[in-house]
């Protein structure tokens, strides 16, 4: 046993590096779980469709009403804590409201209202949570910790997180619920296991607003971080409007059902952690600056592949390939911007760059469901892959500045 936690957590990342990964895996099982409880709910307690829309609105909302100060909170005060916080509140509102269930008390304000505190909640979290490994962990090691960290959303929040949920809501409503509680508490119980990772600030007493155009300054005058930032942006928008649309492609053009469909993500999430298991090896051997440009092209040829064919099992090999691409991009884009930006901006910086990734995919969803309503349902996926290769050659050569 020793020897596996050794090998998915090399000793030299340190201790708290382990207690980051522990409470990073816990949350991440918890929303794997709401992806699946978190509709089934809403869908228990209403039948309209404009309030089951709106409990997936409501989660995302605090991303555009607190996205940038939360960047400014995680600068300010003792990181670890925070996260240790709002992980605990985030399980107080998740035991609460499986007492209602538990109880026949829920209804579908009750379950609204939590939804917009579990996402504010959620907010602090993610954001914060992403300025700790840098304080924890020294630069050179920061690939493959963040590689080990990409296993919880892949792995946990998408493979086994959604049917877990699922599975437990059939049994019991409250206890989906619970469990994701439990799981919460889990990960705030790992975050408050760390050492202090308060970081040095000598603008704190400034207004916030001007705090976060620090945060906007530094990124704009920082030439390869804008780019990443830009690139990551674009890319995103390309990924958005072709996902939006995978499950109609799957059922309309390969033939798929719901179990097809799952096997499709199922390939994907395997690559993924084919993808962390290699990522050191792929480091050593070829660099950053080439894992980024091969990342990138096996993207743009996943657009170009699920656009032609008709065959299951390539778009499943595609997918799997794609899943490695996302687990070492993933790993080598944070492990960039870690490196490059002052540990007293990571919160500001961060929030930026979190919250661009969120809206791009969202402008990415509009355009593939407007495309595939007006061209038919291979139209996102031929927009993704011209969009993605003009995007390509045009920052090719820049890569390696972003990568060094």
């Amino acid at each position: 046993m020793r020897r596996l936690v050794d090998a998915v957590c090399p000793p030299r990342l340190g201790r708290d590096f382990r207690f980051l990964l522990a409470s990073s895996w816990a949350t991440n099982l918890a929303d794997g779980i709401s992806l699946a409880a978190g509709p089934l709910l809403v869908a228990s307690a209403t039948s309209n469709p404009l309030l089951v829309a709106m409990a997936a609105l409501l989660q995302r909302l605090p991303w555009l009403l607190f996205g940038l100060y939360a960047g400014v909170v995680a600068d300010r005060v003792d990181r670890r804590r925070l996260v240790a916080a709002v992980d605990a509140a985030r399980a107080m509102v998740l035991a609460v409201l499986a007492v209602t269930v538990m109880t026949g008390a829920v209804n579908v304000a009750v379950v609204l209202a939590a939804m917009f505190l579990i996402g504010t909640a959620e907010v602090f979290a993610d954001v914060t949570s992403s300025t700790l490994l840098p304080m924890v962990v020294p630069q050179n090691d920061l690939g493959v910790a963040n590689a080990r960290l990409m296993t919880g959303p892949m792995v946990l929040n998408e493979l086994i997180g959604p049917p877990l949920g699922a599975a437990l809501f059939a049994l019991a409503q409250w206890g989906a619920v619970s469990v994701q509680a439990a799981t919460v508490a889990l990960g705030a119980a790992c975050i408050s296991r760390m050492a202090a990772t308060r970081p040095e600030r000598h603008d704190a007493d400034a207004p916030m607003r001007q705090q976060v155009r620090e945060g906007l300054r530094w990124l704009w005058g920082h030439r390869p971080m804008r780019t990443l930032a830009i690139t990551v942006l674009a890319f995103n928008i390309t990924f958005g409007a072709a996902w939006a649309v995978l499950v109609l492609l799957a059922k309309q053009r390969l033939g798929l059902g719901p179990v097809g469909f799952g096997l499709l993500s199922v390939a994907s999430a395997v690559g993924g952690l084919a993808g962390m298991a290699a990522y050191e090896r792929l480091e050593r051997r070829i660099g950053a600056g080439w894992i980024m440009r091969a990342g990138l092209v096996v993207e743009t040829v996943t657009h170009l592949t699920l656009a032609i064919t008709t065959l299951p099992l390539v778009a499943g090999a595609i997918l799997f390939c794609f899943g490695v691409h996302t687990a070492a991009w993933g790993a080598t884009s944070n492990a960039v911007r870690h490196r490059s930006v002052p540990t007293e901006l990571q919160g500001r910086v961060g929030s930026i760059y979190l919250l661009g990734m969120m809206g791009s995919l969202v402008v990415g969803s509009a355009v593939g469901g407007v495309t595939a309503n007006v061209w038919g349902v291979t139209a996102p996926f031929w927009f993704a892959f011209v969009g993605s290769l003009l995007i390509l050659l045009a920052i090719w050569r820049e890569l390696a500045r972003i990568a060094d």
